[in-house]
């Protein structure tokens, strides 16, 4: 049965997609069969940090002139990515139907694929809260700054006051060290603790990098290079945490829903 994971920010410019995008490679040569779902429907871009130009959009298998298998585009070492397409202002805003049509669609796919990354849009909109409490698990990329600890608490709130989610696994983005990535954490946990009923579990850091961010203009990612750069090592870390993280069991209309009926 394949798993679910919402890759979530509170806010944007914090590297969500990268992210996404080299998990996604990372797990994918671990042996498992994975699939990008770009869910920032309209403004969708992780097939730019890919390289490639996806044909057809998450939007033509809604309206039922395709199939999943059909909008699919392959990707670096195999990932398939499922656009929400860029610049399409007719989906900009998809209303709660169109949101449990595009949960209900990745089922077309489920035997094809092991993990299905969600990169979730920024923020703590419908379209967000209700995709993270379709997934499985949910990691929620942060930065050191205080604007990024406020975005990602109130998101973490709404998705555990709406939605009843407890578990989220923090990623600390553009740490200077380890040992920072950890306090930024440790602060961010303490900060949550107090207020809500949730469990947070550290994920690991993503060191800031010029060598990533080079990998962002050339629409390379860096996992695609060789595997003993710290920054390759690091989301291999990384991708380890985020599939062992405990997972969420939300009532509601789920990812895969069919293995999931004993859940809850």
């Amino acid at each position: 049965m394949a798993t679910s994971i919402a890759i979530c920010s509170g806010k944007g410019g914090v590297g969500k997609s990268n992210i996404t995008v080299n998990l996604a490679m990372v797990i994918q040569s671990m042996g498992k069969r994975v699939a990008i779902l770009d869910a920032d429907f309209g403004m969708a871009n992780s097939h730019i940090l890919m390289g490639i130009n996806p044909e057809h959009y998450i939007s033509e298998a809604l309206s039922g002139e395709k199939s999943m298998s059909e909008i699919g585009c392959p990707g670096l070492k195999g990932v398939n990515v499922y656009s929400g397409g860029s610049g399409l202002l007719e989906v900009l805003n998809l209303d709660k139907t169109k949101r449990f049509q595009t949960i209900r669609l990745m089922d077309e796919i489920e035997d094809q694929i092991d993990v299905l990354l969600i990169d979730v849009p920024a923020g703590a909109s419908d379209n967000s809260v209700s995709f993270v409490s379709a997934a499985d698990r949910a990691v929620v990329v942060l930065v050191g700054e205080p604007t990024s600890f406020l975005d990602a608490y109130s998101f973490i709130k709404a998705c555990h006051l709406e939605m009843k989610i407890t578990n989220f696994t923090i990623v600390v983005n553009m740490a200077n060290s380890a040992a920072e990535a950890k306090k930024h954490f440790d602060r961010f946990n303490a900060i949550a603790m107090q207020f809500l009923d949730v469990r947070l579990r550290f994920g690991g850091h993503i060191p800031m990098s010029q060598r990533i961010r080079k990998s962002v203009i050339d629409r390379k990612p860096i996992t695609a290079r060789k595997s003993d750069l710290p920054e390759v090592v690091a989301f291999q870390s990384v991708a380890k945490q985020v599939l062992d993280a405990p997972m969420n069991t939300t009532n509601g209309i789920r990812f895969f829903q069919q293995g999931k009926s004993g859940e809850g």
